[in-house]
């Protein structure tokens, strides 16, 4: 598969989220898949190398989109206008069966590509602190509605991610490279992740070290601009201060180190890689609130040979299992199974290259229809005086003006496909075409698609992203992708035009039939959205002629065909 990973943050600067996907990328490779990072940079030499690459089709393992921009979890800052350009026409030319965005909850490249490709997607989320963008909730709901799977690297991650971005969560680990970090020597070290503010984590250790003669304390900073602690004087010879941005700069200090301390704040990351280093973790229970603890639990492990060295046989185990490798191959499981969703295409173009063109409107409704007035007998005849070849009435609720139609239409050459609108129990409206009997209104979306099926019918979804109605969520529509055969990409009677493009885009990504319908309640919008496809018998040739068939648009004023429906509804009711 072709895998495009996007991360936030510069790549020119070391950040964990790099890490993970720099190591994420390497094993996917090695399980046979072409993968693309994308991803800004301050570096002029990976600037020229990503605009050459843009030049050759995005054929590289990295592809700087442009120069970094200030990222915070408080802020707002766009991505500049040349990076959006260049992430459009990476997407683009890449032909990408999979974007992976990386912490899509800040403004960044991220977010853009998970909100504008037209691939798979997934979303991964690190660190509960990174969930701010994008502030409103319509702009939440339209990305999580684009964003096939929801990953979190903990499950402190994957509940504070849920509550902004709703649904199901993949957990996974950060990953490690057990060859980069393996034990080695060991001596009497203790390795503590400094953060400035927290002196009482810091305090305590200081205070048993003073008893620990024969040890020494690194205080590693993992973070820039971090300042430098204060050290007691009769600790100075004994306690020393590192540097450690990127994984290499940390992994020799975490291979002799025999005891590692975690920050309260730290990174996941660096626990991690101490673990998978051999070093006994000194994290007991209770010590966020009572950050002392660690002290007297780095006190044990250095005074008990015996104790430290079970922990850090246990610490090693338990990070076997969290290696790149292990990640990469729950990724590869999970692109697998979202490329399923896909609806495969058919082999032949056109099967049905003999028989004529017809134009057919695929959703319209009769006086059957609690806020429609046209006679069925009307429906034929402006039907067929439009040109119009084959059309299917649906109207809302109820089947008996599918029979009356297709009774009517009997001595006509105008096809009529029975069907139904049904008001599904909160989960909006799904058409069944070539029906038989009527299916009952407030079922659960899927019983209403096993209903329609049952009668050998076709389930058509209209207007699936019209915010105006009660729409499916997103979650449902993906649970349901296999049963849907017809997706409406074109609805005449839409309030915005940019419904009927996320309608496309959907279609599109997973390979849905589209289909087309005018929606008309009232006769002069009959035909403003149909199909130009191949004459048909029969639900089989029917999917077969909408294989080629093309969408057409002829529109008429939204705000006419709507009073004339309000003004037949009004006659209707002085009767």
């Amino acid at each position: 598969m072709r895998l495009c990973l996007v991360t936030p943050f510069a790549w020119s600067q070391p950040h964990d989220v790099n890490e993970h996907v720099a190591g994420v990328a390497e094993e996917l490779r090695a399980l046979g898949h072409s993968v693309t990072i994308l991803a800004s940079s301050n570096r002029a030499k990976e600037l020229a190398a990503g605009r050459r690459a843009l030049l050759d089709g995005v054929d590289a393992d990295v592809v700087a989109l442009g120069p970094a921009m200030p990222i915070s979890r408080r802020s707002r800052i766009g991505v500049p206008v040349g990076a959006r350009a260049n992430l459009s026409l990476a997407l683009e030319l890449g032909r990408f069966d999979v974007v992976h965005g990386f912490e899509p909850g800040l403004p960044s490249l991220s977010y853009l590509a998970l909100r504008d490709a037209a691939a798979l997607t997934v979303a991964t989320f690190l660190s509960p602190e990174r969930l701010s963008y994008p502030p409103g909730r319509a702009q939440r709901d339209r990305l999580l509605a684009r964003v096939d799977a929801l990953v979190a690297t903990s499950e402190e991650t994957a509940e504070a991610a849920a509550a902004r971005f709703p649904g199901h969560y993949d957990v996974i680990s950060e990953g490690v490279d057990p060859e980069l970090f393996r034990p080695g020597h060991k001596r009497n070290l203790i390795a503590l992740e400094w953060r400035p503010m927290e002196r009482p984590l810091v305090r305590g250790v200081l205070r048993e070290l003073a008893a620990l003669t024969d040890w020494e304390l690194v205080l590693l900073r993992t973070k820039p601009l971090a300042g430098r602690p204060t050290i007691p004087r009769s600790l100075r010879d004994r306690v020393h201060v590192r540097t450690g941005r990127d994984g290499a700069a940390r992994a020799a200090l975490l291979a002799e180190a025999s005891v590692f301390v975690p920050a309260l704040e730290g990174l996941r990351r660096v626990q991690l890689e101490a673990a998978a280093s051999g070093c006994a973790l000194a994290a007991p229970p209770g010590v966020r609130e009572q950050p002392e603890l660690a002290g007297a639990e780095t006190a044990r492990l250095a005074e008990n040979a015996v104790y430290r060295l079970r922990r850090q046989q246990r610490a090693r185990a338990d990070s076997e299992s969290q290696s790149f490798a292990a990640v990469a191959r729950q990724l590869d499981d999970l692109y697998g199974s979202l490329a399923k969703r896909r609806h495969t295409s058919p082999t032949t173009r056109d099967p049905l290259h003999d028989r004529p063109w017809i134009l057919a409107d695929l959703h319209m409704h009769t006086n059957w229809s609690h806020d429609c007035a046209v006679d069925p007998a009307d429906l034929i005849m402006y039907a067929e005086a439009n040109g119009l070849g084959a059309i299917a009435v649906t109207d809302h609720n109820v089947f008996g003006g599918a029979l009356e139609t297709a009774e009517l239409a009997r001595d006509h050459e105008l096809i009529v496909i029975p069907g139904e609108e049904i008001k599904t129990d909160g989960q909006g409206e799904v058409i069944g075409l070539f029906l038989h009997e009527e299916i009952p209104r407030g079922m659960s979306f899927a019983d209403t698609v096993a209903a329609i099926k049952a009668q050998g019918g076709l389930v058509y979804v209209p207007h699936p992203f019209d915010r105006m109605h009660s729409i499916p969520e997103p979650a449902t529509l993906q649970r349901q992708l296999a049963d849907i055969d017809v997706f409406e990409v074109y609805n005449a009677r839409l309030l915005f035009e940019a419904y009927n493009d996320e309608a496309l885009r959907f279609a599109r990504k997973y390979n849905l039939t589209p289909g087309a319908g005018s929606d008309a309640h009232v006769l002069q919008g009959v035909g403003t959205g149909a199909l130009r496809m191949r004459a048909f018998d029969g639900p089989g040739e029917f999917l077969l002629s909408l294989g080629s068939a093309q969408v057409l648009r002829r529109p008429r004023s939204l705000v006419y065909l709507q009073s004339l429906k309000w003004m037949a509804q009004a006659k209707e009711r002085v009767r």
